[in-house]
């Protein structure tokens, strides 16, 4: 077993699928303390703690980071991979629609980030939020999840500004990997269209032409951005994604 995270405290959230997933095999094995969160069923794994938590409500999240206070007497990484990919058509979008990919993935941002720094203030610590692609680039498909995803990145620019002095950093990615997300995407435009996405992914990203795998691809970023290694980096908006966006300033 990689022992590189042995001793350092994470939290994963939205962790029973996905990224979220593959976040605590990855930590876990490389030795960190993982409390992990779901929101309906906890998986069948040993690999975290699991507690429940609606990282939408603030009660909630209030009732998890205080039960990690207790449990783990603090907390050195928070990985926040809670979140879903929405349709959203520019001229379709109901106000409700808007509120609940908002919610989802901003607001539960906000939250739990604040949330980890009443933990980390004294101590210092290590965020990674998620961002997206699409809030690079824009989405004619869900254009309310790309303007979440995009205020995510914001925030995380203003958190990690804000926290540096108590040692507290804060980065984003924005990855290109098989999610269940992906599969909603393919669901919403239907079997016909299937063969033109992947036509259209093969063309997009020069490394191997397809989505990436969340273990092996995200995995190994995770542990490097959860260790001691990591922390001169914050701020950063970290695509993870065989060069689909090549980010430059």
């Amino acid at each position: 077993m990689m022992t590189e995270l042995e001793g350092r405290r994470v939290l994963v959230t939205g962790a029973a699928t996905g990224i979220g997933a593959a976040a605590v095999s990855a930590l876990s094995s490389a030795g960190a303390q993982v409390v992990a969160t779901f929101h309906h069923q906890p998986p069948q794994t040993e690999a975290a703690d699991w507690l429940p938590c609606d990282v939408t409500d603030a009660a909630s999240v209030e009732q998890l980071f205080s039960t990690i206070r207790t449990q783990l007497g603090g907390l050195d990484v928070l990985i926040h991979a809670a979140g879903a990919w929405k349709p959203g058509i520019p001229g379709q979008i109901e106000p409700a629609d808007l509120d609940a990919v908002m919610a989802t993935n901003f607001t539960s941002t906000v939250l739990t980030n604040q949330a980890a720094y009443g933990l980390m203030q004294n101590s210092g610590g290590q965020i990674i939020n998620f961002g997206s692609a699409e809030a690079v680039m824009g989405s004619p498909l869900a254009a309310g999840y790309a303007a979440a995803k995009a205020a995510v990145a914001a925030w995380t620019r203003s958190a990690a500004r804000a926290w540096a002095s108590q040692q507290i950093t804060a980065n984003v990615l924005a990855p290109a990997v098989e999610t269940p997300g992906a599969q909603r995407l393919r669901d919403f435009l239907g079997p016909d269209a299937a063969p033109f996405l992947d036509q259209q992914l093969q063309q997009s990203i020069p490394l191997g032409g397809g989505l990436g795998d969340p273990l092996r691809d995200i995995g190994p970023v995770l542990v490097f951005l959860s260790s001691p290694g990591a922390r001169f980096i914050t701020g950063q908006l970290i695509a993870v994604d065989g060069g689909l966006v090549m980010l430059g300033s």
